[in-house]
């Protein structure tokens, strides 16, 4: 059996991406009930020194255009990170979600050994694409993911493991 990138890139992404906005509405409709702003949820963080709920929102559907388009030999489209309400934030993994459906799997054939370029620590890093897939690009997108879940989560939502899980 062969497992292909797009196998475990896009249909991984829009399911992801997808549960966190089914996990936004239930922060606003939990937000609404408790009789809150959703602005306190977009900028709450687990710790201090912590990106805020809408920067993990951010960072993860960076990972998913970055993922995807430097595996597809595309241009990495630039979107300004000004997101700050569930509205604005929604309309990003939305506009991620639209970007994914534009990947077929032949986009993706013969990625795993595309040279892929990133900057770590202000050095220009080359790697092939499959280590860049399984070592930066979904490590990332699931810690982001998750912590966006987590924060609200911490919150106070109601949501668990299968909100999550999809």
């Amino acid at each position: 059996m062969t497992i292909s990138v797009y196998d475990v890139t896009v249909p991984v992404f829009t399911r992801m991406l997808t549960n966190l906005l089914a996990i936004m509405d239930k922060a606003e409709a939990s937000a609404a009930e408790r009789k809150f702003d959703t602005k306190v949820l977009s900028d709450m963080r687990l710790s201090p020194d912590m990106i805020p709920f809408r920067g993990q929102v951010m960072i993860a559907t960076d990972h998913v255009k970055g993922c995807v388009c430097r595996l597809a030999g595309r241009e990495i489209p630039s979107w300004p990170d000004t997101e700050h309400s569930f509205e604005e934030l929604r309309a990003r993994l939305n506009k991620a979600l639209d970007l994914l459906a534009t990947i077929k799997p032949e986009d993706l054939d013969g990625s795993e050994s595309r040279e892929v370029t990133l900057k770590l620590g202000g050095q220009d890093v080359t790697m092939p694409g499959l280590t860049y897939l399984t070592e930066r690009a979904l490590p990332n997108f699931f810690f982001h993911v998750t912590t966006a879940y987590a924060i609200l989560r911490h919150g106070g939502v109601p949501v668990g493991k299968r909100d999550y899980i999809g």
